[in-house]
């Protein structure tokens, strides 16, 4: 009898250790689970704060844990967010979280280059000033203002270094962007500078008069064709492809 005394007690304390431990793991998936949703809704909102420009919530979200460098499926960064959506207070804040200021997303972007191409000048203003790149390989700010026709960010690029010569993907500059594009005044900009190159052509094998003039922009053809006189240089041995 006494020797079956431990095993009978061992039994009536099985299915109570069993009853806790269950507990404690159906617990821990719950707080699991908890978690999860609470991150997954932070996310959300950091994202949502950068769109909107909720620097507030921002900030508290960043305070309790959420990355400075959190990105969207787009790779979409929340400085990139926030910047290309023109909201000021919200790329201050997200400076002061240190965000790497030049992380570009999958299409290659910086958030300096979509202040640009959208317009917002207080946000380029700023992001230059904290020590954005104005020149990188691919397409670049001055790109974007010079398609857009945006002559005082273009300005502000050229002032903090910009190249204005840097070719994007398909060998065009901002030269010829702007001619394309009929934006006389940031023409005239340019070719006031003297380190423009006149004679550069993009893959297609066209100067930039060449593309003013295909897109029926005579005046500006004139005005880089005077240009180029005025230097004393040749025009460009174009390229032309006949399919």
């Amino acid at each position: 009898m006494s020797r079956n005394l431990p095993e009978s007690r061992t039994l009536r304390r099985t299915p109570a250790l069993v009853s806790r431990k269950l507990l404690a793991a159906t617990t821990l998936a719950v707080f699991s689970l908890f978690s999860c949703a609470t991150i997954a809704g932070s996310y959300d909102d950091a994202l949502s704060a950068a769109r909107l420009g909720d620097s507030r919530q921002l900030a508290d979200l960043l305070d309790r844990g959420i990355a400075p460098d959190t990105v969207d499926k787009q790779g979409n960064s929340l400085l990139i967010l926030a910047a290309r959506e023109g909201q000021l207070d919200a790329v201050d804040t997200l400076l002061k979280y240190r965000a790497r200021i030049d992380y570009r997303n999958l299409a290659g972007d910086s958030a300096l280059m979509l202040a640009v191409l959208r317009g917002h000048a207080a946000v380029a203003e700023k992001l230059i000033e904290a020590g954005a790149a104005v020149n990188n390989d691919g397409w670049a700010p001055v790109h974007y203002a010079a398609f857009e026709g945006r002559e005082a960010l273009l300005e502000r690029l050229v002032a903090a270094g910009a190249d204005v010569n840097a070719p994007a993907p398909n060998k065009g500059t901002a030269l010829m962007f702007a001619a394309r594009n009929g934006h006389i005044d940031v023409v005239r900009r340019l070719l006031a500078l003297r380190q423009t190159d006149l004679n550069a052509l993009s893959d297609v094998g066209l100067s930039a008069d060449a593309f003013a003039l295909q897109n029926k922009n005579t005046d500006i053809a004139e005005l880089i064709a005077a240009e180029r006189k005025r230097r004393g240089l040749r025009p460009p041995a174009m390229k032309v492809t006949i399919d």
